[in-house]
């Protein structure tokens, strides 16, 4: 199983976020999984410029890292995404690579993948952001097995707590357990599902002007 994790924070490495998602990528590895971080700086993927050619094409025409990180995501069985809470979202950085990820999305390209999500703050309100990054997770066609969090400004050290380093170790461990047995959480299906039927209503509707998205339909999905 080849996981690719996402890492949208500045402090890249070295920061809390990164700190977290390895622990998560420990209970993968210890299942057996091998894994790959990528780290968005700000430049390596730049926000959409709307000019609707991944619709049309099927590929996006700037010049730079999201691509290359498609194709890895593509060739990979899941995707973890990781970020500080900045500003009650996601940063800068990973919302860049959700936008850019509009033609994704309507394809749903990445479905059969698992995935997860980490977030670290300085004050709280982690959990809806986890969910955010989960419900996108769906809307690119990945089953998010479920996600963690930690807020730093709680903690005493540099060291997680045991309670989310177990968190942390068992996300890793069930996403690769999921993937395994190619089992879906129940709570996915249903979202999921709904999705799907909007996403093909849209391609019907567009279909003259986005042509690369509704042949993938025609041919992936039977449209």
């Amino acid at each position: 199983m080849k996981i690719i994790s996402i890492v949208g924070s500045p402090h890249g490495a070295g920061g809390n976020t990164n700190k977290l998602l390895n622990l998560v990528l420990e209970g993968a590895q210890k299942q057996g999984a091998k894994t790959e971080t990528i780290f968005l700086r700000g430049d390596s993927v730049l926000p959409c410029k709307g000019c609707n050619s991944c619709h049309r094409k099927g590929l996006c025409p700037q010049k730079d890292d999201f691509n290359l990180i498609k194709q890895k995501i593509l060739k990979a069985d899941a995707l973890v995404l990781a970020s500080p809470n900045y500003i009650f979202s996601v940063s800068a950085q990973l919302k860049a690579f959700m936008d850019r990820c509009c033609g994704i999305i309507h394809c749903m390209a990445f479905e059969g993948k698992y995935g997860a999500s980490v977030v670290t703050s300085g004050g709280g309100d982690e959990e809806p952001i986890a969910e955010y990054m989960n419900h996108f997770l769906m809307t690119i066609g990945v089953a998010p097995v479920g996600s963690v969090w930690a807020t730093m400004g709680r903690m005493q050290g540099d060291e997680f707590p045991t309670a989310i380093r177990k968190k942390a170790l068992n996300l890793g461990k069930n996403l690769v357990i999921s993937w395994k047995k190619k089992k879906a959480p129940p709570e996915f299906e249903k979202p999921a599902a709904k999705f799907r039927k909007r996403m093909r209503a849209l391609m019907l509707w567009r279909k003259n002007e986005w042509p690369y998205e509704y042949e993938y339909w025609v041919k992936n999905r039977g449209l």
